[in-house]
């Protein structure tokens, strides 16, 4: 049968198979013929790139020159020095020895895994002083295979045409001044315009399978990272996406950007053979821009899961909290009894040694300055009081510290402009059967860093959520009782107190447990997720009034736009019905839905500060309605537009039903006489009363009914 269809394709083909030497074809070698699939391309895009050559061996020289007897000795140390730098591969440092003295010629050749490692080994410990008389001089063994093969007449290099870069910030000049989200949705990644005015959003960027896990946003939005099992990658743009670097870090699972993105922290953990045993945790610091890891930490799960939200494989996440501001200066790791704080200048503790802090529990710094909160809990059965104390970086001098007694726990939450810095504390009854909270609110920029007790009306309220106002000065508590607790408003600045925290005002019996400002402030949404399935409530807080309240059900996330002007909540795949997310107002009216099955992850595209000032900001807003002008124009002609597009809408509808009848009623005059037959030539009663119908006529006839005479006087 085969031989019959290859006979038949050859004539059809014009092929004589008596003309053809089957014997003289000789296929391409390899395992594809040197055919490469429509997958090869991608496939070796997304492999790390591993030099097969010498780009992984480095060269140290000027070492001590030994004996056999100190050769292990002097292995040992080298070792220990360069394996925290990067992975030694198996007999990958070898030493040359003399063979008349047996003395060792003064150099070593270390192998890495990467050329990355290795590159970074030689950065980082050329010039490293061994002791007085022996300085490490590293080169790549690359270089010095370069620097043989230079000829000896000089030429001049190349000039290449310059390519200018896509820029990076080019989606901040959307002439309609519009914010992207990024989704995730089964296999998909997709990148949207929040298009608010035509009600939906507009496609930027889909790829399947972009991601293994999550994707997520740099702090200013610059880029976004995706995960894959060789590593991490960032990529940016406004609509292409193109990569822009890769990190090499097999199997990573969480990755997390320094505030200022000049770092990326990556981290991976492996589980033990031994169940009793903790997981093995390795975590690496990359420059963003050239990819270069800066420093890699390894140890147990249990060294890096001290304080800290929450994580992975009982560690911590993220393991290290960066300094405020954007210069990136400080980053620092909570172990036990210790704080360790590191500069990225050397990537280096400061002062070469971590601050010694007897029980610390939980760090946190301030969002804009390098201080340092800590809180340390009671000692020796309440003998020693808890603490609460700020410590100023790079000088480790205690700026303020707050003895607390009778303390179950604490929790630290800076403002965000870090003005303030309030400190929920839960404390025991005088039973010990039960606990009670307040607030202790330090305020940072004032003299002393004066600290004021806030407790609540009824001290006894369970204290449920708390928010700070985005750049304000105001904050909310959500206190008292479930199903319906209430929610209070305090301020920390009121003409008629002065600097003293005041009351504004408390809504009673608020279905809701998670508070969300906007990032502008003024504006928040009292959320009752979870149990309360999807109660939102839109309130003006200037005003203490409520602007909306709805309902997204079984909402599972909740996230404001980086401009405060709309709102997404989402249903995740959590829930296996009504995934996807809805787009609201800043004042609550709903805009409109975008149901996505196997929705796992919506995130908004930060924006980086802006450039006015708060001067400028507020003359703007008090001159709103002058530059609001030319936008009031734009949304008319959008609604024009809008209208318009429904009409034709409409229009479309109306002709396809219309088409549909006259189609219908034509089929049905072209059966008629069929039916006629089948009947024996009689027609059905509904087709009589339908031929009685048509021959009614319409008649039209005037009547006088009714005639009235009225006398007008002038």
């Amino acid at each position: 049968m085969a031989e019959l269809d290859i006979d038949t394709r050859a004539a059809k083909l014009g092929i004589d198979w008596s003309q053809v030497n089957l014997d003289s074809i000789q296929l391409p070698p390899g395992e594809n013929f040197g055919i490469e699939s429509d997958d090869e391309g991608v496939y070796h895009d997304d492999q790390l790139e591993f030099d097969t050559g010498f780009g992984n061996i480095i060269v140290v020289d000027n070492l001590p020159v030994v004996p056999k007897t100190k050769f292990e000795k002097l292995e040992n140390v080298l070792k220990k020095i360069y394996s925290q730098l990067g992975v030694i591969k198996e007999k990958g440092l070898w030493m040359p020895v003399d063979p008349n003295t047996g003395m060792t010629l003064g150099y070593c050749f270390i192998e890495f895994n990467t050329p990355q490692e290795a590159q970074n080994a030689k950065e980082k410990t050329h010039g490293y002083k061994l002791d007085k008389s022996h300085i490490f001089a590293v080169n790549m063994f690359d270089d010095f295979d370069r620097l043989m093969n230079v000829k000896e007449e000089w030429e001049a290099p190349q000039t290449k045409p310059y390519v200018p870069g896509e820029n990076l910030q080019k989606w901040l000049t959307d002439e309609k001044a519009r914010d992207q989200l990024v989704t995730r949705s089964g296999p998909d990644t997709e990148v949207f315009w929040n298009d608010a005015r035509q009600k939906n959003t507009e496609l930027v960027h889909k790829r399947p399978y972009w991601t293994e896990s999550y994707v997520q946003w740099s702090p200013l939005g610059t880029y976004l990272v995706t995960l894959h099992k060789q590593g991490a990658a960032v990529w940016g743009g406004a609509d292409t996406f193109t990569r822009l670097m890769r990190y090499q870090h097999n199997m990573v699972k969480l990755v997390d950007f320094s505030p200022g993105e000049k770092y990326l922290v990556t981290y991976h953990s492996q589980e033990p053979s031994n169940p009793r045993d903790a997981s093995k945790v390795e975590i690496k610091v990359f420059d963003v821009r050239t990819g270069r890891m800066m420093r890699d930490f390894k140890g147990s799960a249990d060294e890096f899961s001290i304080g800290g939200p929450g994580g992975v494989a009982g560690a911590s996440w993220p393991v290290f909290r960066w300094a405020g501001g954007k210069d990136d200066k400080y980053f620092a790791k909570l172990s036990k009894n210790t704080i360790s704080v590191y500069e990225t200048e050397t990537f280096g503790l400061i002062d070469k040694k971590s601050i010694k802090v007897d029980n610390v529990v939980d760090i946190c710094w301030s969002p804009t300055d390098s201080i340092l909160s800590l809180f340390v809990p009671e000692q020796g059965g309440g003998n020693q009081p808890a603490k609460v104390a700020l410590v100023q970086i790079p000088s480790k001098v205690e700026l303020r510290q707050k003895n607390l007694f009778s303390v179950s726990d604490c929790k630290m939450y800076w403002q965000s402009s870090g003005e303030y810095l309030a400190v929920k504390v839960d404390r025991y009854t005088k039973t010990k059967k039960s606990t009670y909270s307040g607030f202790e609110l330090f305020r940072i920029k004032e003299r002393d860093i004066p600290i004021e007790v806030l407790e609540l009306d009824n001290k006894n309220d369970k204290i449920i959520a708390f928010a700070w106002e985005p750049k304000g000065h105001r904050f909310a508590v959500i206190h008292g009782d479930q199903p319906r607790p209430d929610v209070s408003f305090y301020t920390m600045k009121t003409t008629q107190h002065g600097g003293r925290v005041t009351k504004l005002g408390t809504l009673k019996a608020k279905q809701a447990n998670a508070l969300f400002w906007s990032p502008t402030g003024k504006y928040i949404i009292l959320a009752g997720l979870k149990n309360f399935n999807g109660q939102l409530e839109f309130f003006n807080v200037d005003e203490l009034e409520t602007m909306a309240t709805t309902e997204h059900f079984m909402a599972t996330d909740i996230e404001w736009d980086p401009t405060g002007r709309y709102v997404a909540t989402a249903v995740t795949s959590v829930h296996e019905m009504e995934n996807g997310f809805t787009i609201w107002s800043f004042n609550g009216k709903l805009l409109y839905r975008n149901l996505k099955d196997h929705f796992f992850q919506l995130a908004w595209r930060p924006r980086p500060p802006s450039f006015l000032s708060p001067e400028k900001e507020e003359e703007i807003a008090k001159n709103l309605k002058k530059y609001s002008k030319k936008y009031e124009l734009e949304d008319q002609d959008v609604s024009l537009l809008l209208s318009e597009q429904d009409r034709e809408k409409r229009k479309a509808l109306k002709e396809e039903w219309e088409k549909w009848v006259k189609q219908w009623k034509s089929l049905h005059e072209e059966e008629k006489l069929a039916r006629q037959s089948l009947r024996d030539g009689e027609i059905s009663d509904e087709e009589e009363e339908e031929d009685e119908a048509k021959e009614v006529k319409e008649v039209e006839f005037e009547d006088v009914i009714e005639v009235i005479e009225e006398v007008v006087q002038e």
